[in-house]
Parts: structure tokens; sequence; C-alpha cells
């Protein structure tokens, strides 16, 4: 946690103030006569479910939208944004979950767009430059302003927008859901950066669902529920457990709750496979495992390790350079992802945005998107329009995708009710036989994350084998019946769950025991 105490936090003025702020959208109330207080020098969490309303709110105080009734305060005076630059004039500056940044432009560029000074009718941009090093320099952001934003990773790309804002004279920064696409090793670096953005005198909202980092990083907390507040506290007075239940409405079981794995007949055989990354690089090596029916073989690993490329290749989304990969007794090395995909596979991929949905469509739509073309949802080459809407309905209801109705289009739902409507199209099919299940929580509450976690224990005990891939080793850990860790693309090792500590697992990871 913040060092700032809470006495002292609510002795300093106010940096913003929210009023009575309501927000609605045809059929919906994102917003009900919210109150929320952020006081000058303090990290807030806006805590809640997918859907409680957090972004939403924060898109008004951003000047997004506008409100429908209620008022803000920014240092004590009234303020009402007709638009973001009204809300940057303000100092608010907001980092979007989805970064707002152009690949192939380079880091001085892409902190200057919009304000660009200019030294006659020419870009200043070693002005552009000696900016962003002294703001990084200052906030320890480590950002070289000669670098292609393309060529970021996703950590240096998020601290490129906190440039940005910071370049606007922002003092109080938003940010949305901002370590959803992180690994670890970032968050940790990540929060180091907000607590030195405050300790400069900045005001910090946070919003996220995730328990564990409100209670590392904030000192205050406000839950969301329904697009209401339910309850604001310093987050001295809270814990975990009651935060859950404040953020769900109910009482939530943490540990996963699941019998001894019955395992069958091999579904997935994977033999000596080498995979090569977008670039060329080889990132799997050499790869064996096996997947038998009735468990769950979780894979661990700090994200880059061959992850992706491994499930890509499995699905059928990516050739491998050498190896085999046998899928119920069938060698499926070169099968394409609908050949896979009709063997009875369910995959759910690391990028929901880019492989998981299509954001134009409808969720009618994106719930048969691979499986548009059986006898179930087609007749004679056409669409069958009515049964599509009650699988989508039905889906809706089943996985809790929040959404006022089936024919919204996808691309418009919060990120973890995208997720959830991905996980409801790759579980729901009654012929699954093999999941290949990467990053199945990101970006989920905690809420969904059990529920999706009794979503896939079910499907292992109906003699479904699942591969898992995920970057929480406590998700591993939860659902897993045997864990492997993949390092430098190499499964390195796979353990009995019962004798797969934590401990053990990190130190894997980290490559301990493995030849340089």
């Amino acid at each position: 946690m913040h060092t700032t105490g809470t006495d002292e936090a609510g002795a300093r003025s106010p940096a913003l103030r929210v009023q009575g702020l309501t927000k609605r959208f045809p059929g919906v109330l994102a917003n009900s006569r919210v109150d929320l207080t952020l006081h000058q020098g303090e990290i807030l969490c806006l805590l809640g479910e997918n859907g409680a309303g957090k972004s939403t709110l924060m898109n008004v105080v951003y000047g997004l939208y506008q409100p429908d009734e209620g008022g803000i305060e920014v240092d004590g005076r009234p303020v009402a944004f007709g638009s973001s630059a009204d809300a940057i004039a303000s100092g608010i500056g907001m980092v979007h979950q989805h970064f707002q940044l152009i690949p192939v432009m380079t880091v001085a560029e892409n902190v200057v767009l919009g304000m660009e000074s200019r030294w006659g009718p020419f870009l200043d941009i070693d002005k552009a430059r000696r900016a962003v090093r002294d703001l990084s320099s200052r906030y320890g952001l480590n950002v070289d302003p000669d670098a292609v934003i393309g060529e970021l990773s996703v950590g240096a790309q998020q601290r490129v927008e906190l440039v940005k804002a910071l370049y606007r004279d922002a003092d109080i920064l938003i940010l949305d859901e901002p370590t959803a696409v992180l690994t670890p090793q970032e968050v940790v670096e990540f929060f180091g950066v907000v607590r030195s953005l405050v300790d400069a005198g900045k005001s910090v909202i946070f919003i996220t669902h995730k328990l564990r980092e409100v209670m590392a990083v904030a000192d205050t907390v406000v839950v969301m529920r329904a697009g209401k507040v339910v309850r604001a506290m310093p987050v001295a007075e809270a814990t975990e457990q009651t935060l859950a239940t404040l953020m769900v409405g109910r009482e939530v079981g943490f540990e996963v709750v699941k019998s001894v794995a019955q395992p069958g007949e091999a579904v997935l055989s994977v033999r000596d496979l080498h995979v090569a990354d977008d670039r060329g690089h080889t990132t799997v090596r050499g790869l064996e495992l096996t997947v038998r029916a009735g468990e769950i073989l979780g894979i661990a690993g700090v994200e880059g390790n061959g992850q992706r490329e491994l499930v890509e290749a499995l699905a059928g989304m990516r050739p491998p350079l050498a190896g085999t990969i046998e899928i119920l007794g069938q060698d499926t090395t070169r099968y394409s992802p609908r050949d896979i995909e009709m063997l009875g596979v369910g995959h759910v991929p690391e990028d929901r945005g880019k492989h998981g949905l299509v954001g134009t469509y409808t969720i009618t739509d994106n719930l048969v998107l691979n499986r548009y073309h059986r006898r179930q949802f087609s007749r004679r080459l056409l669409l069958d329009r009515g049964a599509m809407t009650r699988n989508a309905h039905d889906l809706i209801e089943r996985f809790d995708v929040r959404t006022s109705s089936a024919n919204v289009l996808a691309g418009t739902l919060s990120g973890g009710n995208q997720q959830k409507l991905v996980m409801a199209r790759e579980l729901s099919g009654e012929d699954v036989r093999l999941l290949l299940v990467a990053q199945p929580t990101r970006g989920l509450d905690v809420g969904s994350i059990e529920f999706i976690h009794r979503q896939v224990v079910e499907r292992r005990d109906a003699g479904v084998a699942v591969l898992l891939v995920s970057a929480e080793l406590d998700e591993i850990l939860s659902l897993a019946d045997r864990v492997g860790v993949l390092y430098r693309g190499v499964l390195t090792t796979v353990l009995d769950r019962a004798v797969a500590s934590r401990e053990k697992i990190g130190l894997l990871m980290a490559g301990a025991g493995v030849d340089p």
C-alpha cells in the first residue's frame, strides 16, 4: 500500500469530486447517482465487476461522455466537459485499457501528437525528445524517445501513455485496468511508477477488479456494483473477502473445489514440436506433451516463453517448423483451424480481440462464429436466425454476459464480458473433446473467475481433456491436475499437482536447473 496515511489524505483538499452523477444509455442505466472524492496525493482504486459502470464513470469524468445528471468539481471548481480536450485542459489525463498509440511512429512523435511544437513550418522533434527524456527521468518511466511504438513491449507502451498524459500537465491520472495486459514483473514495476507519480504530487484513480492489486497499491477503495457506489473505505479497513462480497453481492469462494482426476485415453499428443514466432525466431523447441481425457494439464511460465506459438500451432493457426501433433489419434499437424474445430476442439485464444471475436458482429453472430455452417444453425445454405438467437439467449444467461441485447455489437462490451462471450462459445459445444484455453480469466472479476473455473472443471469431469495456459500461477495451481513449466520454448518439467508447490514452480519459471 502507498505510504500516505488515510488521516493525512482525508485532511487534504479534494482534487476531484463527483456528486450525484447519473449516465444513461438506451436501455441501460450505467451510473446511478454516483458520489466519489479523490484527494490530492491519493491513490483511489475504483473496484467492481465487469459491467459495474467503472469505465463509464471515468469516461464521463474525462469528457468522453456527458452526464445526464450530477456534477463534477476539479480543485473545488465546478466543471462541465464537452470533450476530452476540456478535461485535459483542466489537468485530467487518462490511460485507456486499449492504448491510443500509432505503432509506426516514435515515442516522441506519439507523445506530442496534437500538441506539436514547431520551428517555422517544421516539427521541433528535438524539443519533443528532450521533453520525453525529462519526464521519463523525473518519474522513473524508462522510455526511449526514439523507439518505434510497434517494437516496444506492452509494458513500455503503457509508460509511453503515461508520458503523454504528463506532457499535457495532468495532475489527475485515470488508469483504466492498467495491469490487464502486463506480466507479473511488469505489474511490480508499474506499481513503483504509480507510487513515484503520487510522491511527486499527482492524484491517481486506478480502475480494476483485481483484489490483490487494490490491497497492494491503494489508499482508498470505492466499490461499485450495478452502476452504484456500494461502499467507500480506506484500504487499511478492507480485506480481500469483504471486497469480493461487496463487488459481487454474495460470498465468493476463492478455492476451486474439484475431485481427483480420473484420466483416460490420450486426446492430445505432441512430439518434438518446433514453432517460430512472427519474426521467424524459434520459440518452441522440441516440445513433447500428452493431455488425457478427464485431466487438466496446466502450462506455467513467464509470458513470452513460447506459450502463444504453442497454442496457435495446436489450434491450426500457425504451421510448425517440425514435429507432430495428434488429436484423437489423427495427425493434425497441417490441419486448418476449421478441420481441428470439427474434431471437437474448443479454443480460447490469448488475444480475444484479435482472434476470439469480431467486434463489428453482434453477440448472436459471435456465438456461432466457428459453427454457423453446422446443421444446427443452417438449412440449405441459409442461416437459421431463430436457432442462432435461441443459442445466444441461452449462452448469455448461462455465462452471465452483461448486455442489454443479443444484437449488441461485441466490440461495445467491456473486456471482461468479451472474454465471457468467447468462453461461452468455446465451452458450450456438445461434442467438445479437447479444450485449448489460453489466459481464460484475463480481464475477469472475481465472481466471473469463480464461475469460469467451475465451468472448466465441469468439462474435465465430463471427460474433456484440457490444456490450460495461464500467466496467473494461482490459476494454474488451483485448476491443474499436472503442471508443466515452459522456459524459453522448452517444457522443462511436468509435475503432479500434489508435489507442484508455488516455490518450486516459481523457481522453474525463472529457469532454475536449466542449462544456459
